[in-house]
């Protein structure tokens, strides 16, 4: 038997309830406590941490992210941050420069937000792209994920030229010298991704094992993730397998992309449903989209774009087409969950539910991804049909700066709308959609209590009705994220019975100033009961 006693430790166990000790035998907690009591009933040999303090959390549960992303991130060309064309164009030399990249290797990099550049505020095109890696194809993804820039030499390698039809739900752009200027979006950028090495289940396995050591590095002991997707769901099935065989650091609840019936029928026939795996690995729910980006302007709105009359944003699926996945999914018992960013999207999701969803119960949980731009109505439609809502406060750091030029006041104040959902009784969790931003849960911790940027801006919150307290925003973190997996018995609170994952943190979060929260360290990480992470 394996034993683990924490204590000297200020201990959440729900919200207006501290204890200082905890008991874990065999990767299960056994008891919560008095530091005397706890350590008087700990087995002999078990292993004593004192927490001088500290604050201990249940793990985090990221409820959605992109794991293999994460690890391509820290491997492959980063670009999160980069305030200039010119810092894109320094940092893709550089990497090249410091990795020996041999002429004719294809790179890929991701992270880059033109509304963050300061000498041009523009869209990357291939001229860019060819300027900063002339001997080499590359392709530089937009932080959302929703556009991406290729330059001259991926794109003739992927066959793409003015006369290509892009897929159904993307686009190419064209310049007005009559050529593709490089930007591709949403369902176009696989025509030009395809060009990619094909992954195996073991490269894909040493990316994950990158991702999980950050994600052990920031407290976080769960994710729902979005890795299998059309094509390639086998190879990165069999990936986690390899690593899971290992000791392993991660719970994984897969988010599985089909967008047509015919691929996820086959994931079907195998067997393969919401729930099938084990308690670190484990199929989740089928995951779809039906819009892009508010920073791209490919969210589906209602209306036009405020700032731009001529679009609304570009429909990923049809109606039709995402009530028959809706349909299929529920009637094999696999949960749904849709990324919608615009009110239009999300209108649509609501209404797909609505087709499945009797008399307001949803036992399936069925669920919406991101849920940016609404108003009351739509919340309130979240309420009734027990729908989920799966968000990322950390969002609000970029998205403040656009959403009432792109969507208006009047809209923008009731969207990002966090703690009236909470207080509607909507099960709001909370994940980061990593790498798009960083995995790291205390920025979105900040984010959600405070409505600022992470410059602490502006003054007062952005909308500060929609401000939650800490502990709902733990909560959401935990809690609800385990509900969105259906393993709230099991995991998100320090009690018996409860997983053994935990994380100390380096400042009680609880009680210093909300503008505070963002310097909080994640000081020990703790996984089924051992000892995953300590910051040096």
């Amino acid at each position: 038997m394996s034993a683990l006693v924490i204590y000297n430790a200020k201990v959440y166990v729900e919200k207006g309830h501290f204890e200082e000790a905890v008991l874990c035998e065999d990767g299960i907690i056994k008891a919560v406590g008095s530091s005397e009591g706890i350590l008087a009933a700990a087995p002999k040999g078990a292993k004593l941490y004192d927490a001088k303090g500290r604050t201990v959390v249940p793990g985090f549960n990221d409820s959605h992210q992109h794991l293999q992303a994460v690890g391509d991130d820290l491997a492959n060309i980063r670009l999160l941050g980069a305030d200039s064309i010119a810092e894109v164009k320094r940092r893709v030399r550089e990497y090249i420069e410091k990795n020996h990249v041999a002429p004719g290797t294809i790179l890929r990099g991701q992270g880059w937000n033109q509304d963050y550049f300061t000498d041009e505020k523009r869209i990357l095109n291939r001229h860019d792209l060819d300027d900063m890696a002339p001997e080499n194809p590359l392709i530089l993804e937009r932080a959302c994920g929703h556009i991406l820039t290729a330059n001259s030499a991926a794109l003739k390698i992927a066959g793409i030229t003015a006369s290509t039809k892009p897929n159904d739900g993307g686009a190419i752009d064209i310049g007005e010298d009559g050529e593709p200027t490089g930007v591709l979006r949403e369902n176009a950028c696989s025509q030009v991704l395809s060009i990619m090495p094909k992954a195996t289940p073991e490269s894909i396995a040493e990316r994950l094992k990158i991702a999980m050591a950050h994600a052990a590095e920031c407290g976080v002991t769960s994710v729902q993730s979005m890795d299998m997707r059309p094509g390639k769901w086998r190879e990165t099935w069999e990936a986690y397998k390899l690593v899971q065989k290992e000791a392993p650091t991660l719970r994984v609840y897969q988010q599985v992309n089909f967008m047509e019936p015919n691929e996820f029928n086959e994931f079907l026939s195998e067997g393969f449903r919401t729930g099938v795996g084990d308690s670190f690995l484990k199929i989740g729910p089928l995951k779809m989209f039906v819009d892009g980006s508010l920073g791209a302007r490919t969210a589906l709105m209602r209306k036009p774009y405020n700032d731009d009359p001529s679009t609304k944003g570009i429909p990923t699926l049809t109606q039709e087409g995402l009530d028959e996945m809706v349909r299929i999914a529920t009637e094999h018992g696999c949960t749904s969950i849709v990324h919608a960013i615009g009110d239009g999207a999300i209108d649509m999701v609501l209404t797909a539910y609505e087709k499945v969803i009797k008399n307001g119960e949803n036992p399936l949980r069925h669920g919406i991804v991101h849920c940016q731009i609404t108003d009351m109505e739509m919340l309130e439609r979240f309420k009734k049909s027990d729908v989920l809502a799966l968000v990322q406060p950390i969002f609000l750091h970029y998205d403040m700066t656009v959403v009432e030029d792109r969507v208006g006041k009047e809209l923008a104040s009731t969207s990002y709308a966090f703690e009236t959902l909470r207080k509607l009784g909507v099960h709001e969790s909370f994940g980061t959609d990593s790498p798009v931003e960083d995995l790291c849960p205390i920025a979105n911790l900040y984010c959600a209590v405070t409505r600022k940027n992470l410059k602490g801006e502006p003054e007062g919150g952005f909308y500060p009705n929609e401000c939650m307290d800490i502990y709902d925003a733990v909560d959401a973190y935990t809690y609800e994220s385990a509900y969105a997996s259906f393993e709230e018995n099991v995991k998100g609170r320090i009690k018996p019975g409860y997983y053994a994952d935990m994380a100390v943190l380096g400042q009680d979060i609880f009680t210093i100033p909300s503008d505070d929260i963002i310097n909080t360290t994640v000081d020990a990480t703790i996984v089924d009961g051992r000892f995953v992470y300590e910051r040096v």
